[in-house]
């Protein structure tokens, strides 16, 4: 669903991502002083993966929704609801991921997605993301340091 946002002051997070070399495959490795946060590197990171970042304006907004039954299959379904947001209309890449709501009681998501339709003339093709899978998922959280990562593959 695509939702209304102001442009002033729109500021970009720093990147605190990774590609990590995988049979076949990429391991995206992101992370962050929360959960929140190194969920969203994720997701940004697979954007990242799509096509160039630099090239990517943020002109729309689109809200998503994601449920799981546990912390693993709620990063998994926010990554595939990201992907579907790429690979259907409006075929919105992100340059920046906002959790609005990350409830872990529930497993459930709502994110605000920044960015523009995928333009070829415009943003170079990257590699194109089949899907996420669970293989060698992690979810690392060390509470004590503030310190949270996630590891996902993605098929390719």
């Amino acid at each position: 669903m695509e939702v209304e946002f102001s442009k002033e002051n729109f500021l970009l997070p720093e990147m605190k991502y990774e590609y990590l070399d995988h049979t076949a495959d990429v391991q995206l490795h992101g992370w962050g002083s929360t959960l929140q946060e190194a969920f969203e590197q994720c997701g940004v990171a697979m954007f990242g993966y799509m096509t160039e970042l630099d090239y990517v304006s943020v002109e729309s907004c689109y809200e998503i929704e994601a449920k799981g039954d546990d912390i693993e299959g709620l990063l998994f379904h926010f990554l595939d609801e990201l992907l579907f947001l790429f690979s259907a209309e409006p075929f919105l890449v992100c340059k920046k991921l906002e959790i609005t709501k990350f409830d872990l009681d529930n497993f459930e998501i709502v994110c605000r997605c920044y960015g523009e339709p995928f333009e070829l003339g415009k943003h170079p093709q990257g590699t194109e993301v089949k899907a996420i899978t669970y293989s060698a998922m992690q979810v690392v959280q060390d509470v004590e340091h503030s310190h949270y990562e996630v590891f996902v593959i993605i098929d390719i």
